[in-house]
Protein backbone atom coordinates (compact mmCIF):
# COMPACT_ATOMS: atom_id res chain seq x y z
CA UNK A 1 0.00 0.00 0.00
CA UNK A 2 0.99 3.50 -0.93
CA UNK A 3 -0.18 6.26 1.51
CA UNK A 4 -0.32 9.76 0.12
CA UNK A 5 -1.10 13.27 1.80
CA UNK A 6 -2.33 15.79 -0.27
CA UNK A 7 -1.85 19.59 0.59
CA UNK A 8 -2.38 23.26 -0.18
CA UNK A 9 0.50 25.45 -0.42
CA UNK A 10 4.17 25.36 0.57
CA UNK A 11 5.33 24.60 4.27
CA UNK A 12 7.01 28.36 4.70
CA UNK A 13 8.59 27.66 8.17
CA UNK A 14 11.60 25.94 8.09
CA UNK A 15 11.38 24.32 11.45
CA UNK A 16 8.21 22.39 10.45
CA UNK A 17 9.81 21.87 7.16
CA UNK A 18 12.29 19.73 9.04
CA UNK A 19 10.47 18.02 11.94
CA UNK A 20 7.89 17.31 8.97
CA UNK A 21 10.96 15.96 6.64
CA UNK A 22 11.74 13.80 10.24
CA UNK A 23 9.04 11.80 10.26
CA UNK A 24 9.15 11.27 6.51
CA UNK A 25 12.32 9.51 6.48
CA UNK A 26 11.00 7.36 9.17
CA UNK A 27 7.66 6.78 7.68
CA UNK A 28 9.38 5.33 4.44
CA UNK A 29 10.52 2.56 6.63
CA UNK A 30 7.02 1.21 6.75
CA UNK A 31 5.07 2.02 3.92
CA UNK A 32 5.44 4.19 1.00
CA UNK A 33 4.79 7.35 1.52
CA UNK A 34 4.61 11.28 -0.42
CA UNK A 35 3.72 14.10 0.26
CA UNK A 36 2.17 16.21 -2.51
CA UNK A 37 1.77 20.17 -2.52
CA UNK A 38 -0.70 22.06 -4.94
CA UNK A 39 0.31 25.30 -5.24
CA UNK A 40 -1.94 27.51 -3.58
CA UNK A 41 -3.71 30.68 -4.99
CA UNK A 42 -1.56 33.67 -5.10
CA UNK A 43 -4.08 36.04 -5.71
CA UNK A 44 -7.06 37.09 -3.57
CA UNK A 45 -10.01 35.21 -4.73
CA UNK A 46 -13.62 34.88 -2.77
CA UNK A 47 -14.41 31.94 -0.48
CA UNK A 48 -16.48 30.08 -3.34
CA UNK A 49 -13.98 30.29 -6.40
CA UNK A 50 -11.25 29.77 -4.03
CA UNK A 51 -12.68 25.90 -2.83
CA UNK A 52 -13.69 25.60 -6.59
CA UNK A 53 -10.31 25.97 -7.37
CA UNK A 54 -8.51 23.85 -5.29
CA UNK A 55 -10.71 20.82 -5.36
CA UNK A 56 -10.13 20.90 -9.58
CA UNK A 57 -6.30 21.25 -8.60
CA UNK A 58 -6.90 17.91 -6.38
CA UNK A 59 -9.72 15.80 -8.77
CA UNK A 60 -6.90 16.24 -11.07
CA UNK A 61 -4.05 14.61 -9.50
CA UNK A 62 -5.96 11.98 -8.05
CA UNK A 63 -6.34 8.40 -9.21
CA UNK A 64 -9.30 6.47 -9.58
CA UNK A 65 -7.72 3.78 -7.31
CA UNK A 66 -7.12 6.03 -4.87
CA UNK A 67 -9.24 5.16 -1.34
CA UNK A 68 -9.94 9.70 -0.06
CA UNK A 69 -10.20 10.43 3.33
CA UNK A 70 -10.59 14.13 4.26
CA UNK A 71 -8.91 15.64 7.22
CA UNK A 72 -11.35 18.32 8.41
CA UNK A 73 -12.11 19.61 11.86
CA UNK A 74 -15.86 18.16 11.39
CA UNK A 75 -14.70 14.59 11.15
CA UNK A 76 -14.36 11.79 13.32
CA UNK A 77 -12.27 11.92 16.13
CA UNK A 78 -9.63 8.89 17.21
CA UNK A 79 -7.05 8.13 19.79
CA UNK A 80 -3.45 7.17 18.65
CA UNK A 81 -4.19 3.45 19.45
CA UNK A 82 -7.75 3.81 16.95
CA UNK A 83 -6.14 5.95 14.36
CA UNK A 84 -3.72 2.51 14.50
CA UNK A 85 -6.61 0.18 13.74
CA UNK A 86 -7.98 2.30 11.52
CA UNK A 87 -4.43 1.95 9.50
CA UNK A 88 -4.41 -1.54 9.85
CA UNK A 89 -7.83 -2.41 8.77
CA UNK A 90 -7.44 -0.31 5.88
CA UNK A 91 -3.95 -2.22 5.06
CA UNK A 92 -6.07 -5.16 5.37
CA UNK A 93 -8.69 -4.51 2.87
CA UNK A 94 -5.90 -4.64 -0.29
CA UNK A 95 -6.27 -0.88 -0.84
CA UNK A 96 -3.60 0.29 -3.33
CA UNK A 97 -3.97 3.84 -2.37
CA UNK A 98 -4.40 5.49 0.57
CA UNK A 99 -4.81 9.33 0.39
CA UNK A 100 -5.33 12.00 3.04
CA UNK A 101 -5.93 15.26 1.88
CA UNK A 102 -5.86 18.97 4.26
CA UNK A 103 -8.01 21.18 2.14
CA UNK A 104 -7.46 25.57 1.46
CA UNK A 105 -8.10 27.78 4.47
CA UNK A 106 -12.09 27.98 3.39
CA UNK A 107 -12.17 23.62 3.40
CA UNK A 108 -13.10 20.80 0.61
CA UNK A 109 -15.26 21.33 -2.59
CA UNK A 110 -18.66 19.50 -2.59
CA UNK A 111 -16.71 17.32 -5.78
CA UNK A 112 -14.02 16.49 -2.78
CA UNK A 113 -16.53 15.61 -0.67
CA UNK A 114 -18.37 13.65 -2.68
CA UNK A 115 -15.56 11.24 -3.36
CA UNK A 116 -14.00 10.73 0.03
CA UNK A 117 -14.98 7.94 1.87
CA UNK A 118 -14.14 9.16 5.50
CA UNK A 119 -13.73 12.11 7.22
CA UNK A 120 -11.06 12.65 10.37
CA UNK A 121 -9.93 15.43 12.42
CA UNK A 122 -7.39 15.52 14.82
CA UNK A 123 -9.26 18.04 17.51
CA UNK A 124 -11.79 20.20 17.90
CA UNK A 125 -9.91 23.23 17.93
CA UNK A 126 -8.05 24.58 14.53
CA UNK A 127 -4.61 24.35 13.52
CA UNK A 128 -2.57 25.86 10.91
CA UNK A 129 -2.18 24.02 7.70
CA UNK A 130 1.43 23.89 8.77
CA UNK A 131 1.10 22.18 12.14
CA UNK A 132 -1.42 19.63 10.87
CA UNK A 133 0.77 18.21 8.17
CA UNK A 134 3.69 17.80 11.53
CA UNK A 135 0.82 16.63 13.39
CA UNK A 136 -0.36 13.84 10.80
CA UNK A 137 3.16 12.62 9.66
CA UNK A 138 3.80 12.18 14.13
CA UNK A 139 0.57 10.50 13.78
CA UNK A 140 1.36 7.98 10.91
CA UNK A 141 4.46 7.15 12.09
CA UNK A 142 3.13 6.51 15.73
CA UNK A 143 0.47 4.10 14.16
CA UNK A 144 2.90 1.85 12.21
CA UNK A 145 4.89 1.70 15.75
CA UNK A 146 2.22 1.06 17.70
CA UNK A 147 1.18 -1.87 14.76
CA UNK A 148 4.99 -3.01 14.83
CA UNK A 149 4.62 -3.04 19.01
CA UNK A 150 7.59 -0.78 18.76
CA UNK A 151 8.08 1.71 21.90
CA UNK A 152 7.54 5.12 20.70
CA UNK A 153 3.94 5.27 21.99
CA UNK A 154 3.29 4.42 25.30
CA UNK A 155 -0.31 3.45 27.33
Amino acid sequence: MNIKLIVIGETNNKNLKVLIDQYINKLNHYIKFDLIVIKDQKKKLPESIQIKKEGEKILSILKKNELIILLDENGDHKSSVGFSKFIQKKLNSGIKTLTFIVGGPYGFSNEIKAISSHQLSFSKMTFSHEMIRLFFTEQLYRAFSILKNEPYHHQ
